[in-house]
């Protein structure tokens, strides 16, 4: 039975009765008839029973979306499209209040973080992605054909929707993460069937009723929720063109086996362990605070946190005391708290994780300066943590923890600088902190990650490509570049 906790507009999310999937432009049961139910981190409540999809409940969500493809969304022009795409990112703002207290409730995070941040930043990239569907050009071509020689020839391309697309979310950014992927997708033309994570289904759920506010056709946004299945079964649809996932490297490989039955189109954006390097030469109160945010924001469930932090020795020990004062001095508490800055992990699985990595980084060595343990009481509260002593081959240093983690190390040499910070499987953002803004360039060139902030950190625009290299995924999200994972490159030729 749902909370009755008094809430604001989204007070139905919490009336008792179960939130239903959503396909083609209507709220539907899960053929088995099933439900799950959605928890508030802070306290272990239930918050609302949701539908529990599986692949039949794909199937339909599926048909429903190739028919809009086909049919009323592919008849819009793209000034049309882009007026509903624009009023979308209204709407979010208009209702900011109630999508952050549902991500707030659903995650944990800090209500105000989640206005500020997390619905400025859906409702500004859907605005972007407004102008960008009349921005769809091709280009003309004057081929040389050497086999016909004297003819000539009249080549253009042009650039077409993918067709179906299969989108996979994640927990930590619940709304924004939507807005990630739904902005391009409609921009360019494409149908969507959206899963979002088990754990935080309720402002998806809020966004495709917007979004039909909006003027989106019944069938081009579809959201099935649901555990692992339907996301399976997504990523496995033949009548799936393309397949959008954001979530961890582990899960990432299971997509793309599922995906090459059809041969669809895949993007991927996942894990992260992410160096920030910060030099004597750099404002060290600066870089404290930047390395302070780029941890501890979020409650480090963030793919590019900054979990590594490098540090030249003169100002390790200046450096290294100051991140811990900074997360000694974080209000925790629930996220409706307003004076909240750090909330709870998202669930019981989460927090299992991060306390297993606190025990493993003491087990093999490393001494926490600040946190290292959970938090009693109810909830999934830990401890913003601050580690020395861990070296390259350990756990805390290796692998991803997605907690309030980071591990301090000294260095010295400033050429072996660059081969420390490539040191990962991962490649997804780095940061930079100096007065000198040439060597900052020049390790900024040399760092193999998608983004490198300098003298700043987790820095977001809708202008701005993000994704990563090697293992952190393939393709980018937002920018121009997060086009091309939703469209394809026709040539037509003609001989004249």
């Amino acid at each position: 039975m749902a909370t009755t906790v008094p809430r604001i507009d989204g007070a139905k999310y919490f009336d008792g009765e179960p939130r239903k999937l959503f396909i083609n432009g209507q709220w539907a049961d899960a053929a088995a008839g099933e439900t799950f139910d959605t928890l508030d981190p802070a306290t272990g409540e239930i918050l609302a029973e949701v539908a529990r999809g599986e692949a039949e409940d794909i199937d339909r969500a599926v048909i429903a979306a190739r028919a809009a493809f086909e049919g009323p969304w592919s008849r819009l022009t793209p000034s049309e499209r882009g007026r509903i795409i624009h009023r979308i990112g209204d709407l979010i703002e208009q209702n900011a209040d109630e999508l952050a207290e549902l991500d707030s409730l659903d995650n944990g995070k800090p209500v105000g973080v989640a206005k500020a941040a997390d619905c400025a930043l859906a409702a500004d990239l859907f605005w972007y992605m407004a102008g960008a569907a009349t921005r769809l050009n091709g280009g003309t071509i004057n081929p040389s054909v050497p086999y016909m020689p004297g003819a000539e020839f009249h080549a253009y391309t042009l650039r077409e929707p993918v067709g179906v697309v299969g989108q996979i979310i994640p927990w930590n950014f619940p709304l924004l993460m939507a807005a990630w992927k739904l902005g391009p997708a409609l921009a360019t033309g494409c149908t969507v069937v959206l899963k979002p994570a088990e754990q935080t289904p309720l402002s998806a759920l809020r966004l495709v009723e917007l979004m039909s506010e909006a003027g989106v056709p019944d069938g081009v946004v579809n959201v099935v929720t649901g555990y692992g299945e339907p996301g399976a079964a997504l990523a496995a649809h033949p009548g799936v063109d393309k397949v959008a996932f954001t979530g961890s490297t582990e899960v990432g490989r299971l997509i793309v086996k599922a995906a090459a039955g059809n041969l669809k189109k895949v993007s991927l954006e996942l894990g992260g362990k992410s160096p920030n390097v910060i030099f004597d030469d750099a404002d060290i109160d600066a870089a404290i605070a930047g390395a302070a945010a780029g941890i501890f924001f979020n409650q480090g469930e963030v793919c590019s946190a900054g979990s590594r932090l490098y540090v030249q020795n003169e100002q390790f020990d200046r450096v290294v005391e100051g991140v811990s004062n900074a997360a000694k001095a974080i209000k925790i508490g629930r996220g409706l708290d307003p004076d909240t800055e750090m909330g709870p992990l998202v669930s019981r699985e989460q927090f299992d994780r991060v306390t297993g990595y606190l025990r493993l980084g003491t087990a093999q060595g490393a001494t926490a300066k600040v946190g290292g343990n959970a938090i009693e009481g109810p909830g999934y509260f830990v401890e913003p943590t601050v580690f020395v002593g861990a070296h390259s081959g350990e756990a805390i240093i290796d692998e991803e923890i997605f907690g309030p983690v980071i591990a301090a190390m000294p260095f010295d040499d400033v050429d072996d600088l660059a081969a420390k910070a490539n040191d990962s499987e991962y490649g997804l953002a780095a940061g930079v902190w100096t007065r000198d803004i040439s060597k900052a360039h020049k390790l900024a060139k040399r760092i193999k990650a998608g983004t490198v902030h300098l003298n700043t950190y987790h820095v977001f625009s809708a202008e701005l490509p993000f994704g990563g290299y090697k293992q952190s995924g393939w393709g980018r999200e937002m920018g121009a570049e997060v086009l091309n994972n939703y469209l394809e490159t026709k040539t037509v030729i003609a001989q004249l």
